[in-house]
């Protein structure tokens, strides 16, 4: 209701309810009153308004409160009703209403942004554009009626930000604050004293200018040197792994040429004299031929083991493979394991490369040969495959040596032990591969093959550079 206190109420001829008030004469629809009490019987939760028609002291009608004679209001035989305001007796014919048929036209007047006043002209491309940081946003507009300009109703809409319309009755400003930088589109509507809306309304197109850190620009410039600060510092701790894992290698190469050189100057050479004394040892055994013969395959033996501790001594100071021609390498081992087959049945033995070769680190070279051969010997020796092959892979990512046997397999227990009981052919396998940073996988099933897998990261497996890269942020003339 527009009020709450009612001294009166009737009905006219056409059954419209006359309430009498504190701020005018009121009057409602017998048919909005008939449906608002059908909508409430079927929906006790509905939500339905009952439209009003007010007429106050603009059009006339005297709000003072009713006189104190009895009756308040009487309904002539014309169909007029007569009542008692205060100071007298007013008359309204409800056939003979006036009624505004003329929509008031709406005019935006102006924009305040943070208390400054804008012109609500658009410029050349239509739009009032307003400075970046907006927080407190007004826009005043105004409808154009002459008969009742209090009772001018309104309602706007900002698309882009207000979900629905928003009625606000006869104010006159629009309030909006913290607006994200974007263009937007400001729709006013009104309504006259008689309830006639102007559905076209108008409308005013402007835009709020972003801060430079709100700019596209900007924030793209955020997201790069993110991605480039963690760039750097993932190749910051790459180049930290790789230097304190090229320090592990080098105290094991030095390591390793201690342990050779004292081989070499010690152990050996005592083996050498020994071996001096055996051959004049013969001399003196000339008048016994068997112990003679016995002697002389002795010397032949430690002739063998001298040049077999030579050779290890030789790889311990360098690697294994002599190049860094690992597929060559691997070639050689697997043609002398399928040479020592004797009879077993002929075995059909194949080295696969994919991708550039490249260079190996000696000590890494080293591990992965000795991997590779272990796993062809297990195949070659207890597998009973006929088909063995090697398959080589030089990535940029991660360098990768796969062995792959369509022999018996091995049990998943065998697997999940580690290896045999006694046998330490797994067991050393994967401490080789750890050791130089990579992983061991082993597939395997009854009957179906074996398949060893040994992948080593790009950035440990390579040798690098004499001259180191730059990183990123290292200054130019550094």
């Amino acid at each position: 209701m527009p009020c709450d206190t009612i001294h009166w109420s009737s009905e006219d001829g056409d059954g419209s309810v006359w309430l009498y008030t504190e701020c005018g004469l009121v009057q409602i629809p017998r048919q909005d009153l008939d449906s608002w009490i059908a909508a409430a019987d079927n929906d006790k939760n509905a939500k339905n308004t009952i439209r009003a028609t007010v007429f106050d002291i603009s059009d006339g009608v005297r709000s003072h409160g009713s006189g104190g004679y009895s009756p308040a209001v009487a309904q002539s035989v014309d169909g007029r009703l007569w009542f008692l305001p205060f100071d007298g007796v007013s008359i309204v014919d409800p056939r003979h209403l006036a009624f505004n048929k003329l929509p008031p036209p709406v005019h935006v007047e102006q924009i305040v942004a943070d208390h400054k006043t804008y012109d609500a002209t658009p410029d050349s491309n239509g739009r009032v554009r307003l400075p970046a940081r907006v927080r407190d946003l007004q826009i005043d507009y105004t409808g154009l009626s002459l008969a009742a300009p209090e009772k001018v109703l309104f309602r706007y809409k900002l698309e882009g930000w207000d979900h629905d319309w928003q009625d606000v009755g006869p104010r006159r400003q629009a309030f909006y604050s913290n607006l994200p930088p974007r263009n937007y589109t400001f729709r006013v509507k009104a309504c006259n004293n008689s309830g006639v809306w102007n559905e076209a309304g108008t409308s005013l197109d402007f835009s709020i200018a972003p801060a430079y850190y709100q700019t596209w620009w900007f924030r793209t410039l955020c997201a790069a040197s993110f991605l480039g600060f963690l760039v750097i510092l993932h190749r910051l701790r790459l180049y930290q792994q790789a230097r304190q894992f090229n320090m592990t290698l080098e105290v094991r190469v030095g390591e390793r040429t201690r342990i050779a050189r004292e081989l070499d100057d010690t152990m050996l050479q005592s083996f050498q004299g020994v071996l001096l004394k055996f051959h004049a040892l013969t001399f003196m055994l000339a008048d016994r031929p068997e112990a003679l013969e016995r002697l002389e395959n002795l010397v032949e033996e430690a002739s063998q083991a001298i040049t077999e501790g030579r050779e290890a001594v030789q790889g311990v100071r360098g690697s294994t493979v002599v190049t860094n021609d690992l597929a060559r390498s691997l070639t050689q081992v697997g043609q002398r394991l399928v040479a020592e087959q004797d009879g077993r049945g002929p075995v059909s033995f194949h080295v696969e490369v994919e991708g550039d070769p490249r260079d190996l680190h000696p000590i890494i070279r080293d591990e992965v040969y000795r991997i590779a051969s272990e796993a062809l010997r297990n195949s070659f020796h207890h597998s009973g495959a006929a088909r063995i092959e090697v398959e080589i892979h030089y990535d940029e990512r991660q360098f990768r040596v796969r062995t792959r046997d369509n022999g018996i397999g091995i049990d998943h227990k065998i697997l999940d032990g580690g290896g045999r009981v006694g046998h330490y052919g797994l067991p050393g396998m994967h401490e080789r591969a750890k050791l130089v940073g990579g992983k061991l996988t082993v597939w395997s099933q009854v009957n179906s093959g074996t398949e060893i897998e040994l992948t080593i990261p790009a950035s440990r497996a390579y040798t690098k550079p004499r001259t180191p890269q730059r990183l990123l942020f290292t200054r130019k003339g550094a």
